[in-house]
């Protein structure tokens, strides 16, 4: 213990004993500058005065600014400053942390000199200190001209890292400042993820989250892991790995089966905010727990008060993605509709919500004249933006079912020129961007139709759905030349004639989710919509994976 300062520690004398006790025992600011007039006050117990000075005036909420103007303290700072390479690491690094904490400056002449002090020691400082000097460095929240260097030294000694608590807190505090460092961590993480504890797994799951750092070895360890821990997990560690998998948008059904099936008990306790979190997230991973989201539906009819208009928005359109019917359907689209009414929503979120109401069928008239009127969708006409592509995409949706599925509705739709030239442009900007499936359709469909005349690739209709191949077939399924028909689902229909009697259209629709059954994809909701939709525009469809 006694070489860990920049030379081998002198043993303490009697007075120097006595300071250090009076400055471990002290109570009061008081008490601890009277150490500054004792006998044999050297630079290190000066350093750990100040540092215990800091702690109580943190612990006891007291104004930094009275000690700071003290003439002892002043004393105190004289004694570091006069010999400051006979301080010991320990209360370097801490002293460092102490001075900024009661208000120092950091351009002042105590801190550069500290600062300088530690700047020469870093390559001698043990590993366990230079992380405690990082981590405070990173959480200053301004740039400090140690940090690069310790960062650096990080780098460089990594390999001395052990245990579990050191990792975790470097990746969650300082992993975000080098992305070099956290290569290394996520090395060590995966090393050492048998021993995380379930919080452990929770915060380096989390550090990956919000650094978008979607390290796909790491995660299939944490997710093993986390499924060999016998004992039920904690809310926050249910609630954490649930965001954080869905801002990494990474499945993996066994967690995402037990993390639903050991939230479902606390859903009662979670607030509204909590609760429509959830469901934002179990919809982005595209994963339906039938139970979970009958709970959460029960939640919001016996928390209508307390739910916002927009966290109860939220829930709707999680349900509408995953195409999610809760089983007391009338009583909770009563309760949304009775809550919509009046109501003046962002124009993006009124198109989210009207698209979920279509997609789950429970669209009122009302709600489809307010989108589609002129002065709502002219506000999205020729708007670049993605949030804006988006809603008018889905405004797309909403007049195709306008049109398809809502018997009584008289208008207004959509014009006819809005509907499809964007989005054909668009088709021609990433014609070149085709997926092996895609090429693979291409080369089959006209050997196995007999030209390439009799299919029409990359359709984009009126209804806002893209086919990747459409194809007409007559009574006795042989292929007809497909541009030599009208074709009402297009905006812009190259043939005038009329399909022959018996004749039926043909849409085929690929599906490039590898992750899922078709069961599952039957999850989706705009799936389920765009059948819905090109059925009842008489097409029969024929879907490839």
């Amino acid at each position: 213990r006694w070489a860990e300062g920049p030379q081998a520690r002198p043993r303490d004398n009697g007075a120097e004993q006595q300071l250090r006790e009076l400055i471990r025992a002290a109570a009061s600011p008081q008490e601890l500058l009277q150490v500054s007039r004792g006998p044999g006050l050297s630079s290190n117990l000066a350093a750990l005065a100040i540092a215990r000075l800091a702690r109580l005036a943190r612990e006891q909420r007291l104004d930094s600014e009275g000690i700071r103007g003290d003439p002892r303290f002043q004393q105190l700072l004289c004694a570091v400053d006069a010999q400051i390479s006979q301080v010991w690491n320990t209360p370097l690094v801490q002293l460092l942390r102490s001075l900024l904490a009661l208000g120092l400056a950091r351009g002042g002449p105590q801190v550069r000199s500290v600062e300088q002090e530690v700047l020469w020691r870093l390559r001698r400082l043990p590993l366990r200190q230079l992380v405690h000097l990082a981590e405070h460095l990173a959480g200053q929240g301004h740039d400090s001209p140690l940090l690069p260097e310790v960062l650096r030294k990080l780098e460089l000694r990594w390999t001395e890292l052990d245990g579990t608590r050191t990792v975790v807190t470097l990746m969650a505090k300082v992993g975000h400042l080098s992305p070099t460092l956290m290569e290394r961590l996520e090395d060590k993480a995966l090393e050492l993820a048998e021993q995380f504890d379930p919080d452990e797994l929770r915060r380096v799951a989390l550090a990956l989250a919000l650094q978008q750092r979607r390290c796909v070895p790491l995660l299939q360890a944490l997710s093993y892991h986390l499924l060999q821990k016998p004992a039920e997990l904690p809310l926050p560690v249910i609630t954490d790995l649930l965001f954080a998998y869905s801002k990494l948008n990474f499945q993996q059904p066994q967690v995402l089966h037990r993390l639903s099936l050991e939230l479902q008990p606390h859903l009662g306790s979670l607030s509204p905010a909590q609760v429509a979190r959830c469901a934002r997230s179990f919809a982005s991973l595209r994963w339906l727990s039938r139970p979970l989201a009958e709970a959460m539906a029960q939640y919001c009819l016996e928390n209508t008060q307390n739910l916002s208009l927009t966290q109860l928005c939220g829930i709707l359109v999680s349900f509408a993605r995953l195409n999610f019917q809760p089983s007391s359907s009338e009583e909770f689209f009563s309760m949304v509709h009775a809550r919509l009414q009046g109501q003046e929503l962002d124009m993006h979120l009124l198109t989210d919500v009207v698209w979920s109401l279509c997609v789950l069928q429970q669209p009122r008239h009302p709600h489809l004249r307010q989108v589609l009127a002129p002065e709502f969708h002219t506000r999205l006409r020729g708007d670049p933006s993605p949030r804006a592509q988006s809603s008018w995409l889905k405004l797309l949706h909403i007049n195709a079912t306008a049109r398809l599925e809502a018997p009584g509705y008289q208008g207004p739709f959509l014009p006819p020129e809005a509907l499809g030239g964007d989005r054909n442009k668009s088709k021609d900007r990433d014609k070149d961007k085709a997926t092996p499936l895609q090429r693979g359709l291409r080369e089959a469909l006209p050997g196995a139709l007999g030209g390439p005349e009799l299919v029409r690739y990359d359709v984009s209709t009126v209804y806002g759905w893209d086919m990747d191949a459409e194809v007409v077939l007559d009574s006795d399924n042989k292929a007809l030349p497909v541009r030599d028909f009208s074709a009402p689902h297009l905006s812009h229909s190259e043939g005038t004639k009329p399909l022959p009697p018996g004749a039926r259209r043909v849409a085929v629709l690929r599906w490039e989710l590898p992750q899922f059954s078709s069961r599952g994809r039957e999850l989706l909701g705009w799936g389920s919509m765009a059948r819905r939709h090109l059925r009842a525009a008489g097409f029969l469809l024929a879907e490839v994976s």
